[in-house]
Parts: C-alpha cells; sequence; structure tokens
C-alpha cells in the first residue's frame, strides 16, 4: 500500500509542466498523507487543478482504519469490477507528484521509511481515479485513490506495490475524454526499472502532521523509534 507522496514543486513549475491555469489556493506538500486535501487533475477538467481528498474528507476518517478509507486501487482489478470500469470511463485523474514513499519491514515492529524518486528528478503523476460524496449535513466532497502495481525492481525490494507513473504522453491518454477502456487499461503498467531510485529519509515521515522540506532529503536508516538500524 503507498499511504505517502511528495509534491513539493512551485505552482509556475505545475503549470509548465502540466499545461494548467494558476491555482491560488496551491500549496506545496512535502508529506501528502491519507485525508490531506491534494491538487489533482480530472480528465473532465484538464485545464487545472481541482482538490480532492485522497482516500476521505478528515471528519470521516477518524474512526476509519487506512485500509477502508480506499486510498489504492489495484490496477489488476479494475477491468474485472464493473464499478471500477465504470470509474475508468468517468472519473479518471492524474495526481502530480516527483516521488513517494515506502516502508521497508526489517522486524515485526521495525521499519525503515525510503523515498523512490526518477532519475530525472523530473515532475511525474501518477494515475487515479476520483468519487463524488455527500457528507452528513448533504455537502458534497471530492475524493481520490492512487492506482496501484506490482512494484518494479528497486521498489520491490522495499515494498510490494507502487503507483502507476505516467509519461507525459500517457497523461494525455489518461486525461483525453475519448480514449477507449481498452487504451486506458494498457497504460496500467510498470514504470522502468532503470529510470526511478530511492534511498532512505527521516523516521519524521510517519507522521501525517509532520511538514517540512528536510522530509524528501536522504537520512540514515532509522526505525520508527528514530533508532538507527543495520538494515537498509
Amino acid at each position: 500500500m503507498i499511504e505517502r507522496y511528495s509534491i513539493p514543486a512551485t505552482i509556475a513549475q505545475l503549470i509548465e509542466r502540466f499545461q494548467i491555469e494558476d491555482s491560488p489556493p496551491y500549496k506545496p506538500k512535502y508529506n501528502a498523507a491519507p485525508a490531506h486535501l491534494l491538487p489533482v487533475i480530472t480528465h473532465e477538467s484538464p485545464q487545472g487543478l481541482s482538490y480532492f481528498y485522497w482516500g476521505t474528507a478528515p471528519q470521516w476518517a477518524r474512526n476509519k482504519t487506512v485500509a477502508e478509507r480506499i486510498i489504492n486501487t489495484r490496477a489488476e482489478v479494475i477491468g474485472e469490477k464493473p464499478v471500477l470500469k465504470k470509474n475508468l470511463m468517468r472519473h479518471r485523474c492524474i495526481i502530480p507528484a516527483d516521488g513517494f514513499y515506502a516502508w521497508k519491514k526489517v522486524g515485526k515492529k521495525t521499519s525503515i521509511p525510503w523515498r523512490f524518486v526518477p532519475k530525472s528528478k523530473k515532475l511525474i503523476s501518477f494515475a487515479g481515479l476520483w468519487e463524488e460524496f455527500d457528507d452528513p449535513d448533504g455537502n458534497a466532497f471530492h475524493t481520490f485513490s492512487l492506482i496501484t502495481l506490482p512494484a518494479n525492481e528497486p521498489v520491490a525490494a522495499v515494498t510490494e506495490r507502487m503507483p502507476v507513473i505516467f509519461s507525459r504522453s500517457e497523461e494525455e491518454i489518461w486525461l483525453n475524454k475519448n480514449s477507449k477502456e481498452e487504451a486506458l487499461l494498457k497504460l496500467l503498467k510498470q514504470f522502468p526499472s532503470t529510470d526511478l531510485e530511492g534511498y532512505t529519509v527521516s523516521h519524521g515521515i510517519i507522521s501525517t502532521e509532520v511538514e517540512r522540506a528536510s522530509l524528501i532529503l536522504p537520512a540514515p536508516a532509522t526505525d520508527q523509534f528514530g533508532n538507527l538500524t543495520l538494515f537498509d
């Protein structure tokens, strides 16, 4: 499961990379986490950023486990489940990012945070699906899930899953309103192993409330208790 990613770019960088309009509410995120309100680009409005909750709205997240928030959707099942196929055709989005985090388990109660980024150090996007819900007061809010698949070689040494990462040409197909189901499903494939690199980061990334630029920097391998470990 992918539970964290980062998008520390400026709005100017997003405008240049994704050819979108200005978006005043935008703020860089070094620790994008479930229940956070985050920028996405939908295939219905590809000209600008939309702000959706990752998995669920905060007020709904308090009594739900991470799995219940539906923060990830497995690519392998999209073509098999009618509700997901419907979302594929109606509710697609891409999620701007520059990298993602994963935890490597080295014991029953010990894990080490890693960060994976493209070797090019350029902005990327993840494939996503979104939904609309009504809260108990009848107010509409939107959520998104990040599409994952089995990890490629460098990521597999840390975790079993990774996001679907798009190239620019793949983004164009994903955001095209006229794209057919077969063409969309073909996009759900692994990012080239040779184009991705990973490194250990600060255990501070564990808290969803921590938000600072140093989180994306390489750091010695430590567990969730801040103890240095030989396992990296």
